[in-house]
């Protein structure tokens, strides 16, 4: 039967290049000094094994080039066949990927594979809950933010465009984003909207964060590329987008949930980010299952 496909038609794989350091540190520190001393003390040296990477429950899977990797990293001897690449929806009991090979090899890869995977897809099985509760209520995309597993950042919002989310910054050198207390800081929207717009150069976006509408309307003064509207009512979201009027993109943050979403959707922003989908989102349930 072939997948219930939701992005992975379109979703391109991270490089090898970026995938391949994360997968090795996470190798390097299970296997510590001495190897898998459990493995090897109780599965023969010439045992095979073919089995399934298998879901426990339904969702949106998403780093199976992580899990991969780690499997054919110990030994590029192992065989593996993917039937849900990322981005395909999958239910409970249907097969991630095959594999077959030396027994010692899988078993002593499994469990980075699985940490990756299962961490990956409850990521974008969280991303696809919220795409899905906002779509029959406005134009807004989800959005990630900056609030990831530090060295994990690349892998978790790929996760989120696996999910059919979109990616905020990805770090601090990518776009200008003046929060809160920026603004404290340099005594105002004004003076840190002027500042950040001589500083730099005219290919960089500028963001900035208010909570009020009277900051609104101080930063169409100015001027801005994109407003973060943080922890508005779903009213004072709407009028926040009506005064704004198209002139800027429109970002809503705060107590963005399943159930809040789509009310913050129907305001009419074109943006919706949050960051428990990549910091607290619940893994996807799978397990390797033994043919």
């Amino acid at each position: 039967m072939k997948p219930i496909l939701t992005t992975h038609d379109t979703l391109s794989p991270l490089p090898r290049l970026l995938v391949g350091p994360i997968v090795r540190a996470a190798l390097l520190e299970d296997l510590g000094r001495a190897g898998d001393i459990t493995t090897d003390a109780v599965i023969p040296a010439d045992a095979r094994l073919r089995g399934a990477i298998v879901a426990r429950e339904a969702g949106v899977v998403a780093g199976v080039d992580t899990a991969v990797l780690a499997f054919t990293l110990i030994d590029p001897a192992v065989m593996v066949s993917v039937d849900r690449p990322d981005g395909s929806r999958v239910e409970r009991g249907e097969a991630v990927l095959w594999l077959e090979g030396s027994a010692r090899s899988i078993l002593s890869a499994e469990r980075v594979a699985l940490n990756l995977l299962c961490k990956l897809s409850g990521t974008a099985t969280a991303t696809a809950a919220l795409v899905e509760a906002v779509r029959p209520h406005g134009r807004a995309r989800i959005v990630c933010t900056r609030k990831t597993t530090p060295g994990l950042r690349s892998l978790e919002k790929h996760a989120v465009r696996a999910g059919g989310g979109a990616n905020h910054r990805f770090g601090l050198d990518d776009a200008v984003l003046i929060k809160d207390n920026h603004i404290a800081t340099a005594g105002g929207v004004r003076p840190a909207l002027e500042r950040a717009r001589a500083a730099v150069g005219h290919l960089v976006k500028i963001e900035i964060e208010v909570d009020t509408l009277e900051q609104v309307n101080e930063v169409l003064e100015i001027g801005a590329d994109a407003i973060l509207l943080d922890n508005m009512s779903p009213d004072a979201l709407a009028e926040a987008v009506r005064r704004v009027n198209g002139r800027a993109i429109t970002e809503a943050s705060g107590r963005v949930t399943v159930a809040t979403a789509p009310a913050i959707a129907a305001a009419g922003v074109d943006l919706i980010s949050t960051g428990w989908i990549t910091h607290s989102a619940p893994i996807l349930d799978l397990g390797l299952d033994v043919a």
